[in-house]
């Protein structure tokens, strides 16, 4: 009875392949890194083999980061290439270039930092920043920096991946554009780094897909999980009570999320009234029905993504899965009436995320091993 629960956190995941045929993840289609019409294609934003994410599927949050990065890139090109045209006469001469750097630098959008280096990755300018010239990092060498490492595109324009700044250590990009002489040959790199905090978000926000996750949890206890034995909690012996309660603040109070700690016999609410705060009920609370009077009711939203009637099978779900081992058994579980998705953790630390109609529609049978 036990088995099923422990081999089903160690499914493996899901990875996100080039393959259209990848199972349960986005296909995607490759774009020909040596298009020609690289103003248009969202290649220009990484240096990987790009990827274009297919419209009629749920974005995943590699498609939403894939759009938002094309946005940056198709925004800072232009401008970047057109300030390295005005690098290069004064190329070699650090005067010079701090005056082309300065002057243009408004020119390049929530712009931290504007610097020029060499073939061999060396600085030869100062950094320009929106108050001046940063002096003490001309002749500094990036050639370990990330950016640096990353390869430049046919093209000549690179807008890095995510990397933490050595100086302010904030979550920071770099977008590089080659200088070439008139002659042809590379001069070196126009360098421009920007914070994540300060640009614009031009894509709209993730939405967490609904589809079955499964996270492995601490390999310590994994491994010592069939030594362990379950310990009846106070809400143990208090669940149908408690649930009930849990029920009434879900469906007539208000309440549209909450973390279930069975084990330690607390429940953590958050409410429609005062999202962005939480409220503990401790085993106490969770013994008093009179708990339900200090919230007040609250329709249930039209647009919850779990329908009113459901919750009384979901919290009677996880009073089975709870009870229905000693050994393997239902630890901690939360309930997210706009997402339309639970978790469970089990006691050998394994989580699973899944929508509440796929948990309804498999039962205890399928947690114990008893069907497919």
């Amino acid at each position: 009875m036990t088995t099923r629960i422990c081999t089903c956190l160690t499914r493996p995941q899901t990875v996100m392949t080039v393959a259209a045929e990848t199972s349960g993840e986005k296909p995607f289609t490759s774009v020909p890194i040596d298009s020609p019409d690289t103003q248009k294609s969202p290649s220009t934003c990484s240096r990987r083999q790009p990827l274009i994410p297919d419209e009629t599927l749920d974005p995943t949050w590699q498609d939403s980061i894939f759009r938002q990065r094309a946005e940056l890139a198709r925004m800072l090109r232009e401008p970047l290439t057109l300030l390295a045209g005005k690098c290069v006469p004064s190329w070699g001469d650090r005067e010079r270039l701090n005056a082309v750097l300065l002057h243009g630098f408004s020119g390049i959008p929530y712009c931290c930092y504007l610097y020029v280096v060499d073939t061999n990755c060396v600085q030869t300018s100062d950094n320009v920043i929106a108050t001046g010239l940063m002096p003490g990092y001309c002749q500094c060498n990036r050639a370990e920096r990330p950016y640096m490492k990353e390869a430049m595109p046919p093209w000549g324009f690179l807008l890095s991946d995510a990397y933490v700044s050595l100086t302010a250590h904030r979550t920071s990009l770099t977008a590089l554009q080659v200088v070439i002489s008139d002659t042809g040959s590379l001069l070196g790199y126009l360098g421009a780094d920007f914070e994540l905090r300060s640009l614009p978000v031009t894509s709209a926000l993730y939405r967490e897909p609904g589809k079955w996750r499964q996270v492995k949890g601490d390999p310590a206890i994994r491994g010592t999980l069939f030594q362990q034995t379950r310990t009846e909690s106070p809400m143990d012996r208090n669940i149908e009570n408690a649930l009930s309660i849990l029920e009434e603040l879900l469906t007539e109070r208000g309440v549209f999320q909450c973390q279930i700690h069975f084990s330690s016999s607390q429940v953590t609410i958050w409410t429609i009234d005062d999202p962005l705060r939480y409220r503990i009920l401790d085993q106490e609370v969770l013994r008093d029905p009179d708990i339900c009077l200090i919230y007040p009711s609250r329709p249930y939203p039209l647009d919850a993504g779990i329908p009113r009637t459901q919750i009384t099978r979901i919290l009677d779900g996880m009073q089975a899965l709870r009870l229905i081992d000693t050994t393997i058994y239902l630890r901690t579980a939360s309930i997210n009436i706009f997402n339309g998705t639970l978790s469970l953790t089990f006691s050998c630390d394994g989580t699973h995320y899944m929508r509440y109609d796929e948990f309804l529609a498999k039962g205890t049978a399928f947690w114990s091993g008893m069907a497919a």
